[in-house]
């Protein structure tokens, strides 16, 4: 197998149109759970794309974050003997982030204050990790074959691992 085989086999790949299709999933969650912000990063800790207010903190630090918890997460779950944890809370004073696994390469990271409640984030996260996993299923079987547009994207998500790499190098180096 090719170096560009394994790449798009182990890649995600989304174009503009697919995007928009994620976005209305995510935008529909916003509206009926009531949180402030939904992002969805890859298992990589590359944000895909994101919906709701701007967070006022470093995107790409968020997301290397959120797949570094889930990475270690799971290593725990292993411990406990169990395959992984799909979903994970983190509650602070004012702010809230629930985190779900979404198929077995991206992550649901919905932000939400004390206007609304883990309950309703849970209830309608259920809902979105369904549309959103039957969507992927239905995205991968139109991206078989890769074309110009899919053959630059891929070269662009090699560019985005370093960068998380980097990203994450240089907050655990204090730098």
């Amino acid at each position: 197998m090719s170096k560009d085989q394994e790449l798009r086999e182990d890649r995600l790949v989304f174009y503009r149109n697919d995007l928009a299709r994620i976005d209305r999933v995510l935008e529909e969650f916003l509206r009926l759970a009531g949180a402030s912000s939904v992002l969805l990063i890859d298992k990589e800790g590359h944000m895909i794309t994101r919906a709701g207010k701007a967070p006022s903190f470093d995107q790409d630090t968020i997301s290397a974050l959120v797949a570094g918890s889930f990475s270690a997460t799971r290593e725990m779950a292993r411990l406990l003997g169990e395959k992984e944890f799909s979903a994970l809370y983190h509650q602070g004073e004012r702010d809230n982030i629930q985190l779900s696994l979404v198929g077995d390469r991206t992550i649901l990271t919905v932000l939400f204050d004390d206007s609304t409640t883990l309950g309703m984030v849970r209830l309608y996260v259920v809902e979105a990790v369904r549309k959103l996993e039957d969507l992927f299923v239905e995205l991968g079987r139109g991206h078989k074959e890769p074309n110009a547009e899919a053959r630059a994207d891929l070269a662009e998500l090699s560019n985005l691992k370093n960068s998380a790499k980097d990203t994450l190098d240089a907050l655990f180096d204090g730098n």
